[in-house]
């Protein structure tokens, strides 16, 4: 009875169309799955761009963004969802300047940001621009300019333990940065403490700058007195 009834299958037209309607049902069920397989296969990998992780001010220096990280990170994006001109490496940020405020969540993107002039731009948050007033030779006759790696000296009269005044040179900072120059007003990077004490000593006593390498330092030296210019 069984073999009669599928061999009726076979032969009637409502078999043919009943058996039709499978292998078409199971065609389209490998069709999706091949298309699946393939669009997952050839879908382009995620892009690593920058995100904001709370707002980023107006006037926010690019370069003080590429050290804190604190204020965005890399997050894995779908392509289609990536803005255009997504920021991807932080370093692209030297040099720059946030011209608008950026807002949480949002991606970091090249419009964002422009050329940044100004000192104020090459400052980080515990750093301060400290003028000093100079004469030709303690300026290195005007050697220094924006970008020169200066050591302060500073030339005054200490007190000893007789009372007695002696003239002394001695090195206060090494290896600073010159943030500008114009005429004789040198413009230094400093700490906020630094800066105290070169407006100290500019008020009191008299600054040197020496020129020096970009790259490599030597042991700071002793301070200088007398005896050790004039072998007395």
């Amino acid at each position: 009875m069984e073999n009669i009834t599928s061999s009726k299958l076979f032969t009637t037209r409502q078999g043919t169309i009943l058996l039709g309607v499978i292998a078409a049902i199971i065609a389209a069920i490998a069709l999706v799955v091949y298309l699946n397989h393939y669009r997952n296969s050839v879908s382009p990998p995620p892009v690593s761009v920058l995100v904001a992780k709370k707002t980023i001010p107006q006037g926010t220096s690019g370069d003080v963004l590429a050290k804190a990280t604190s204020f965005y990170e890399a997050t894995q994006l779908p392509k289609d969802q990536v803005q255009s001109g997504a920021i991807t490496d932080s370093s692209t940020l030297a040099g720059q300047v946030a011209l608008t405020d950026i807002n949480p969540n949002s991606q970091l993107t090249a419009d964002q940001f422009g050329a940044a002039s100004g000192v104020q731009y090459k400052l980080g948050p515990n750093q301060r621009a400290v003028v000093v007033d100079l004469g030709s030779p303690q300026a290195v006759g005007g050697q220094i300019g924006t970008g020169s790696h200066v050591d302060v000296w500073v030339t005054s009269a200490a007190q000893g333990s007789n009372g007695v005044s002696k003239p002394i040179a001695k090195l206060l900072f090494q290896d600073m940065y010159v943030l500008g120059f114009n005429g004789t007003n040198v413009t230094l990077r400093a700490t906020p403490t630094q800066s105290g004490q070169l407006i100290f000593a500019s008020s009191n006593d008299s600054i040197w700058l020496v020129l020096r390498p970009t790259i490599g330092t030597t042991p700071k030296p002793p301070v200088i007195g007398a005896s050790q210019v004039t072998g007395g």
